[in-house]
């Protein structure tokens, strides 16, 4: 999917999880966009995927957790997690997130 430009207004989201809503905006091969709506007490409990993640808080506030400890991210922090490194996050205000993944999921194809 290349289509320039892409607005997320125009993208339709879907509830990934209970609370967690993605718009795949736009990818190639190799990198992939994403933005997120989080919900307030919801949770993306502890997964691992091949792709790398890089990702900025727009707004709101989430902790993160590895198997090596735990973190927190609020608006105009960023953050990464490498291929197969096992992440969730338990979010504590309404939240926006802007993910970028490498290659692309196919899952979010």
């Amino acid at each position: 999917m290349k289509k320039n430009p892409v607005n997320k207004s125009s993208i339709n989201g879907i509830e990934a999880l209970t609370g967690i809503y993605r718009k795949t905006l736009i990818y190639n091969d190799n990198l992939m966009l994403c933005h997120f709506f989080l919900e307030k007490n919801s949770e993306v409990p502890l997964h691992s995927h091949k792709e790398h993640q890089i990702g900025y808080v727009i707004k709101g506030k989430l902790n993160f957790f590895t198997e090596d400890g735990e973190f927190m991210a609020e608006e105009g922090d960023s953050y990464v997690f490498e291929s197969n490194e096992k992440h969730g996050a338990k979010i504590l205000e309404d939240s926006e997130v802007i993910d970028v993944f490498s290659p692309s999921r196919e899952d979010y194809k």
